[in-house]
C-alpha cells in the first residue's frame, strides 16, 4: 500500500532523513522507534505532505504522492493522527467529528464513533479542550477514522497519557488492527509498539539501524538495552 523509496527530509541545512527505504503492505502494522531527533515525525510529515522532501519516492497505491499537497493525500485515504493531537479546544467534540467527517455521511458515520468511543458521546457536547488528554487522543483518532482512511499515519498516540489511558489507546489501536487497518505508527512506547507491530525499524540519526519483525526487536538485546529498559 505504501512505498517509501530513498527518502530524504531537511530543514534548511539540516538534513533530519537520509535516504531511508520502507514499505507497509496493506493491514499491516508498522513501526518506528528511536530516541528524539531520530527522523521518525519528520518521516510522517514528509508522508502526509506536511514537509516537502529534497529526494526519494513516496509511491501510495501506485501514486506518486511526494511533495503533494497535504488535502490531496489525505483525500487518496492517507490519514495521519499528529503528535499533539490537535483537536479544536473550543469547538465541542462532536463539531471536532463533524470537521472530520466532512463529505464522508456526517450522522451517519457518528454512530460507529460512539459504539467505538462511547466516552466521547458522553462528552459530545463538552468543548474538546475540557477532555483529559486520553480522552482528547481518543477524539484525534475517531475523528481520523471519520476521514474514511486506508492508512493511518499515528505520531506518539500515548505521548504525555497516565498509564491506565496509554492501555487504552493501545486497546484501541490493537482492535483496528484486528479490523484490518493499516497503520504506521511512531511511538516512544517501544514495548507497546513493538508488541502491537508486525513490523519495525529503529530509526537513528535519519536513518535505519535495526529492522525486522516485532517480535524479532523484542528478542534483540541491542534494542532491549536501548528502549525496553533492560
Amino acid at each position: 500500500m505504501l512505498e517509501v523509496d530513498g527518502l530524504r527530509v531537511a530543514y534548511g541545512p539540516v538534513e533530519a532523513v537520509h535516504g531511508i527505504s520502507f514499505a507497509v503492505e496493506s493491514g499491516e502494522v508498522v513501526t518506528l522507534i528511536g530516541a528524539n531527533g531520530a527522523g521518525k515525525t519528520s518521516t510522517l510529515a514528509a508522508i502526509s505532505g506536511l514537509v516537502r522532501p529534497i529526494g526519494g519516492r513516496i509511491v501510495f497505491d501506485g501514486r506518486n504522492v511526494a511533495g503533494a499537497p497535504t488535502h490531496a493525500i489525505v483525500a487518496a485515504g492517507l490519514v495521519q493522527v499528529p503528535e499533539g493531537r490537535e483537536i479544536l479546544a473550543r469547538m465541542t467534540v462532536e463539531e471536532n467529528l463533524l470537521m472530520g467527517s466532512r463529505g464522508q455521511g456526517g450522522g451517519v458515520a457518528l454512530r460507529g464513533v460512539w459504539q467505538r468511543f462511547p466516552i466521547l458521546e458522553e462528552r459530545r457536547a463538552l468543548p474538546a479542550g475540557n477532555l483529559s488528554g486520553g480522552e482528547q487522543q481518543m477524539l484525534a483518532i475517531a475523528r481520523a477514522l471519520l476521514a474514511s482512511p486506508r492508512m493511518l499515519l499515528l505520531d506518539e498516540p500515548s505521548l504525555g497519557l497516565a498509564p491506565l489511558m496509554v492501555t487504552s489507546i493501545f486497546e484501541v489501536l490493537a482492535d483496528l488492527k484486528r479490523q484490518g487497518t493499516t497503520m504506521l505508527l511512531v511511538e516512544q512506547n517501544a514495548l507497546r509498539a513493538l508488541r502491537l507491530a508486525d513490523r519495525a525499524f529503529v530509526m537513528d540519526l535519519g536513518r535505519f539501524t535495526v529492522s525486522g519483525t516485532g517480535a524479532q526487536l523484542l528478542r534483540n538485546e541491542a534494542v532491549a538495552r536501548a528502549y525496553l529498559g533492560g
